[in-house]
């Protein structure tokens, strides 16, 4: 993917101010609108602009590009940092609410950082300031990284967000604020926390609105989570998998004996009912085996895995044919 460099196309400076990228994005508009316009490549350039300036007059998505810095060298692949999106909060409506400020289809760039439904939005759900009581503060999202164990076993765990905010000429720049967070037993991957009162204030007297966290998982020593269910990679020895055993499996409620089937091969899933997340019902826990070889670093495991070849007349390639 190509990354864009949104100054650039402006033809503005990193700390330009709000008023200089809107002075930037008129001339420009005007000069490759395609309705005026005779220069060659002038549609695409003005869709350009536009996505360039979406981005750059919205101090939350501009503070959140801006932590990328100026991109790979040029015809160097791009790709956002794993976590890219985790620990940003947003006010108010998503950009899947408002629209685009530009026309035509945005680039594939613009759409894996921001998405269609605004970058950092928590789902459809409809936040107030919009068309809602006046006298109430706009709701706040933002989408946290948590440890599975939190979920698991239910936890509090100290979150810090990244919270978008503007100098008096519109550069924005980026406070930290940290929350203790009740992370409830059984949440999943996509489900959101509600801390009331921990939006914007409003104008007036009026309750402040409330802050919305859409959870995703860090990556888990043993467990990957789907949905209520939990995947476990299970590593058994070749004997193990061929003639049939009992093996200990951990899961979050403790240890359990699991029944290896003779004849079993690599890839094979087997099912741990109620042992997945905590819910009502509960999740099951997926057991993949995994066979895992023992390694041929002594004279005893050599001979032993030559008396085994010659012993078993087994070709693992004989599908290919020929």
């Amino acid at each position: 993917m190509q990354f864009k460099d949104y100054y650039a196309i402006m033809g503005v400076p990193r700390e330009a101010t709000a008023e200089q990228i809107k002075q930037a994005y008129r001339k420009l508009a005007r000069k490759y609108h395609p309705d005026v316009s005779k220069e060659a490549g002038a549609e695409q350039r003005f869709k350009e602009v536009g996505e360039a300036y979406e981005v750059l007059r919205d101090p939350q998505k501009r503070a959140a590009y801006d932590q990328l810095g100026k991109g790979p060298q040029p015809g160097e692949e791009f790709r956002p940092p794993p976590d890219w999106g985790s620990g940003f909060e947003f006010r108010g409506a998503s950009a899947g609410d408002q629209g685009f400020a530009f026309e035509g289809d945005p680039s594939e760039f613009f759409e894996t950082l921001f998405g269609r439904a605004g970058f950092g939005a928590a789902g459809t759900r409809a936040h107030h300031g919009h068309g809602a009581a006046r006298d109430r503060g706009e709701d706040h999202h933002a989408r946290v990284t948590i440890d599975l164990d939190a979920a698991l076993e239910g936890a509090t765990r100290a979150l810090t967000l990244r919270v978008p905010a503007v100098d008096e000429e519109g550069r924005p720049h980026l406070r930290d604020r940290t929350l203790n967070v009740r992370i409830p037993k059984g949440i999943q991957a996509g489900q959101h926390i509600r801390l009331a009162g921990q939006g914007s204030q409003p104008g007036g007297a009026g309750k402040p609105g409330d802050l919305y966290l859409e959870v995703q998982f860090a990556p888990h020593r043993l467990y990957r989570p789907e949905g209520r269910d939990l995947l476990l990679d299970l590593p058994v020895a070749p004997w193990e998998a061929a003639l049939g055993a009992t093996v200990t499996v951990p899961t979050p409620a403790g240890a359990v004996e699991l029944k290896i089937p003779a004849d079993s091969r690599g890839g094979t899933r087997l099912r741990l009912k109620g042992r997945g997340m905590p819910a009502d019902p509960p999740g099951d826990l997926y057991a993949t085996l995994q066979i895992a070889l023992p390694p041929a670093d002594s004279q005893s495991a050599r001979e032993a895995y030559r008396a085994l070849a010659a012993a078993i007349a087994f070709d693992p390639r004989a599908g290919f044919g020929g």
